[in-house]
C-alpha cells in the first residue's frame, strides 16, 4: 500500500502526516502550562507585597527567583528523556552524598541542620531531592517489566528510603515525608500489585508507635497542638489559632488588599512563607482563595492531561509523579494552615517566599514538558 492509498483508508492519519509542525513545537514548551504558571506567580507576587509588610525588596528578590525558575524550566524542557535516563543514577548518587555532607558539614538554623553554605548563599539539598528521587525510581522501574515484581518493588523502596532517612535526621519530617511520597507515587503509577500496597500500609501502621518514639520533642508537640491547639494558646498553639482567626475573619470578600489585621499587625507568624494563604483568606476572602485554587486546578489538570499523552514507561511515571507531588504540596500546606493537618513547614507552591522551592518546582515542570514534547523519542 502506497502513501496515497494509506491516506484514503485512514483520513485522520493522512491529515496528521500532511500537517506540519509549528515553530512553537521546537521550543519543547507547553504554552498553556507556561501561561498558568505565569499567572500563579504574578498572583503570588501580588499577595507577597502585602504579606511581607509592603516590603518591595521581598517582592524583587522573589521575582528574581521566579525568573531563575522559568529559566531552569526552559533549559530542562530541551533535554531529551534519554539524557534524563542516562544521568538520573549519577545525580541521585550526588544528591545522597550532599545529604551526607549536610550531616557533617551542614549549616544549622532554628534547631535544624539542613543547609550547605556556599559563597554568597545557602543551598538545601533536600529540596533538590524532591525532583531527583522520582527520576531515579522511574529510571529503575522503566527498564524492567511492569507491574514490578516484589524484588524490584523492594529495591525501589530502598532507593526511596535512603534519602528519606537522611532528611529525617536533619531533622525535617515534613520534607522527608513529601520526598518519600514523590517516590511512592512512581511505584503506584507503575501498577504495583494491591497485595504489596496493603502489606506496606500494614507495616506503616505498625511502625507508627516507633515513629513517635524517634520524633523530636518539637515534632511531637506539633502533633499534640494539631489535636488541641487551645491547650497552649500563647505557645505552640499560637500559629494555628492566629491562622484560623485570619481565615475566618476574611469572610466572602475579605478585608481588602493590605487591609488584613492579623498579618499587617504581625499577629500571624510566617505570614510571607508557610502561612501566606491565611493572608489571602483574610484580605481577599473566600473569593480570593477560590481564584487561587482554580489556578492550581488548571495547572494540575493540564499536567495530568500531558501525563496521559506521554509515551514510554519512564515518561509516564515521571510525569504522573511530578503532577501528583505538586498536588500534595498544595493540599498539605492548605491543610496545615487551616488546622486540618499538623504544621510540617511545607510552603505553598509558587506563592510562599523562598528560592530553592520555586526553582525545584519549576524544574519539575520543565521535566514534565521534556517528556511530553519528546514523547516520540522515549524508547523505554
Amino acid at each position: 500500500m502506497n502513501s496515497r492509498d494509506f491516506e484514503r483508508s485512514m483520513p485522520e492519519a493522512g491529515h496528521h502526516l500532511r500537517r506540519k509542525k509549528g515553530w512553537w513545537s521546537y521550543t519543547h514548551l507547553d504554552a498553556w502550562m507556561l501561561f498558568f504558571l505565569f499567572v500563579l506567580c504574578c498572583f503570588g507576587l501580588f499577595v507577597l507585597y502585602s504579606a511581607s509588610g509592603q516590603d518591595v525588596d521581598y517582592v524583587i528578590r522573589q521575582a528574581i527567583r521566579i525568573g531563575a525558575g522559568f529559566a531552569v524550566l526552559i533549559v530542562l524542557a530541551q533535554f531529551s528523556p534519554r539524557i534524563l535516563i542516562r544521568w538520573a543514577p549519577w545525580v541521585y548518587a550526588a544528591g545522597v552524598v550532599l545529604l551526607l555532607m549536610v550531616m557533617f558539614f551542614g549549616v544549622g538554623a532554628k534547631g535544624a541542620q539542613r543547609w550547605i553554605a556556599l559563597p554568597g548563599f545557602r543551598f538545601q539539598p533536600s529540596e533538590v531531592m524532591k525532583l531527583i528521587l522520582p527520576l531515579m525510581v522511574a529510571c529503575y522501574l522503566a527498564g524492567r517489566s511492569l507491574p514490578p515484581s516484589f524484588k524490584h518493588s523492594l529495591v525501589s523502596l530502598v532507593l526511596i528510603g535512603m534519602p528519606t532517612v537522611l532528611i529525617m535526621k536533619q531533622p525535617d519530617l515534613g520534607t522527608s515525608l513529601l520526598i518519600a511520597a514523590s517516590g511512592v507515587f512512581v511505584l503506584l503509577f507503575s501498577g504495583i500489585r494491591w497485595r504489596y500496597i496493603l502489606g506496606a500500609l500494614g507495616i506503616a501502621a505498625a511502625a507508627l508507635p516507633g515513629l513517635w518514639m524517634v520524633m523530636k520533642d518539637y515534632q511531637r508537640q506539633r502533633v499534640l497542638t494539631f489535636m488541641d491547639p487551645e491547650s497552649d494558646p500563647l505557645g505552640s498553639g499560637w500559629n494555628i489559632i492566629q491562622s484560623k482567626t485570619a481565615i475566618g475573619s476574611g469572610g466572602v470578600w475579605g478585608k481588602g488588599w493590605l487591609g488584613g489585621t492579623q498579618s499587617q499587625l504581625d499577629f500571624l507568624p510566617e505570614s510571607h512563607t508557610d502561612f501566606i494563604i491565611a493572608v489571602i483568606a483574610e484580605e481577599l476572602g473566600f473569593v480570593g482563595v477560590a481564584v487561587l485554587l482554580f489556578i492550581y486546578i488548571l495547572i494540575i489538570g493540564r499536567g495530568l492531561w500531558m501525563a496521559t499523552r506521554v509515551s514510554g514507561s519512564f515518561g509516564r511515571l515521571v510525569a504522573g509523579s511530578i503532577v501528583l507531588t505538586f498536588f500534595v504540596y498544595v493540599v498539605v500546606n492548605i491543610g496545615m494552615v487551616s488546622g486540618l493537618l499538623p504544621v510540617v513547614g511545607v510552603p505553598l507552591p509558587m506563592i510562599s517566599y523562598g528560592g530553592t522551592s520555586i526553582v525545584t518546582l519549576m524544574a519539575g515542570f520543565g521535566i514534565l514538558m521534556s517528556v511530553y514534547s519528546h514523547k516520540q523519542m522515549v524508547m523505554r
